[in-house]
């Protein structure tokens, strides 16, 4: 796609997309259908955010491998990382920690460690999480290599959960771990449980400092996502991509302006649903967005 920067001056836009299923293939992680659109959108200048229930060492190896400088959001929406001197100043909030500005928002990993343990003797068999399974009960699980899967284990706010047992059950998991404080979250294989944000929170709170960094300029974002953990940020953001799963229905929405739904599976609907977004952009059928 050719373009000319004129029709997107005095705005900032942004990407925030979801990882599994949607950015990468289901099945072999691999983004190469994307890897054209990742590169057009960063000749325009356009910040890919990723947004994910992985860990922050999961998101640092794939940035590393994508390229990818910009800030990103680990463990559905419990912290935003920002690399230092991204923006001119530290966003309030946030702390200086190797490299990034971190802004956590929620509990660490260990607050959920006696809640689960309690549920793991009152249901026995009835699910298995990460912390307990280690890194072969997580390659099982997962298909994922073993270095890869020690990535995933090295959590920092929240804890993945596959679920094996009945429907009544898992409402009374869900439940009891509420009345804990947490938010239980599902996303396309595990329930992440952790504490009271979303990615939608944490976009909120990122794209406000966007917004300030570039003097109060208007956002215009697209959130990409496939599972219901994409709902609280497909449902903040100016546009919505939906990205069509093999093994479930699209995630339900409550809005029904400015929504995209790929065609196909996976990076191909996220290259066919963000060219479809930037082409809207250039035709000038954008409405202004809601201030921030």
């Amino acid at each position: 796609m050719d373009w000319n920067p004129e029709p997107l001056k005095n705005a900032v836009y942004l990407v925030v997309t979801d990882l599994d299923g949607s950015l990468l293939d289901h099945h072999s992680y691999r983004y190469d259908p994307a890897k054209p659109m990742l590169e057009l959108l960063e000749e325009m200048r356009i910040p890919v955010i990723l947004a994910s229930s992985k860990t922050r060492v999961e998101m640092l190896a794939l940035r590393e491998e994508m390229g990818n400088e910009h800030p990103f959001i680990v463990e559905n929406g419990a912290a935003v990382l920002i690399p230092k001197g991204y923006f001119r100043s530290q966003p309030q909030g946030s702390e200086d920690r190797d490299g990034y500005w971190v802004r956590e928002l929620v509990p660490p990993r260990s607050r959920w460690t006696e809640p689960l343990e309690g549920l793991r003797q009152a249901l026995p068999g009835a699910f298995q999480d990460f912390a307990t399974a280690g890194v072969d009960g997580i390659v099982a699980m997962t298909g994922l290599r073993s270095e890869d899967a020690a990535r995933a284990n090295q959590r920092e706010y929240t804890e993945p959960v596959q679920w094996r047992g009945s429907e009544e059950d898992l409402a009374h998991f869900i439940e009891k771990l509420t009345s804990c404080g947490a938010r239980v979250l599902r996303g396309g294989r595990f329930y992440s449980v952790g504490g009271d944000s979303t990615k939608g929170d944490a976009l909120n709170w990122l794209r406000r400092q966007f917004a300030l960094a570039a003097g109060e300029a208007a956002v215009y974002d697209l959130a990409i996502g496939d599972g219901q953990n994409d709902v609280p940020m497909l449902e903040v953001a100016h546009h919505a991509l939906l990205i069509p799963a093999p093994d479930r229905p699209l995630p339900e929405l409550v809005r029904k302006a400015n929504v995209i739904v790929g065609v196909g599976e996976g990076p191909d609907a996220w290259a066919w649903g963000v060219r479809e977004w930037l082409r809207g952009l250039y035709q000038g059928t954008e409405q202004a967005p809601e201030e921030v």
